[in-house]
């Protein structure tokens, strides 16, 4: 089960960074498509809340999703009518990076919440095609994140790790493939989208021929 990224796309309010490192916002939007053509639905987290308060514990907190560098937890997650929303410690008087992040934070250069997640359901939208619905999602961390910088020279690695094994990468890996190769933002999400048939490995696509599209790419 592959661990996806998404962010939330909302600006974290700079107001509601403490000087004792606490640090709030939304992690996840419910009900916005993104450019992947994913929807979060209410409800998406209800399982891994749960969880984490039968077993007494916060979760994770990531610099930009690295999972070797842990810089925090965060304490509450509350699902509301409008996402995930959560609150949170920056270690910043013990570790280092924390330190770093908390400083980049308060200058509103680290300005968005990032989920670090396993797809555990999901659902083509009933009215929109090429949208899919995200109905269960085990959640694995919060990052702190800066928006147009989410990790992308390590996702990319990642897409051509899939591609060198002759396994078929995500449409996101996809996507974030053709923008790093040179297109635009609409248009890899525009081809992402119609190769949405054969990256899932439905019976009537050819999955070969996205792969080999991907590995011309790559050049």
């Amino acid at each position: 089960m592959t661990l996806r990224t998404k962010n939330s796309g909302i600006s974290l309010d700079i107001k509601a960074v403490g000087e004792d490192g606490v640090i709030e916002g939304y992690a996840s939007t419910f009900n916005v498509i993104d450019s992947y053509g994913d929807m979060v639905a209410p409800g998406a987290f209800k399982q891994s809340i749960a969880s984490l308060k039968k077993s007494n514990r916060g979760l994770k907190m990531l610099w930009q999703h690295d999972r070797d560098q842990p810089i925090g937890i965060w304490d509450e997650l509350v699902e509301d009518e409008k996402g995930l929303r959560v609150v949170g410690r920056l270690l910043k008087d013990s570790v280092a990076k924390a330190a770093e992040a908390y400083a980049l934070i308060k200058e509103g250069i680290l300005d968005e919440l990032s989920i670090g997640y396993r797809e555990l359901e999901s659902s083509p939208h009933p009215q929109q095609r090429g949208v899919t619905i995200l109905k269960k999602l085990d959640l694995r961390e919060v990052s702190p994140v800066t928006f147009g910088a989410l990790g992308q020279a390590a996702r990319i690695d990642t897409v051509k790790s899939i591609v060198s094994g002759g396994e078929k990468p995500t449409v996101r890996q996809f996507e974030d493939h053709l923008r790093e190769v040179g297109f635009s933002k609409s248009a890899a999400a525009a081809m992402a989208s119609a190769c949405k048939p054969h990256l899932r490995g439905e019976p009537e696509a050819k999955a070969d021929d996205a792969l080999a599209f991907l590995t011309a790419l790559r050049g």
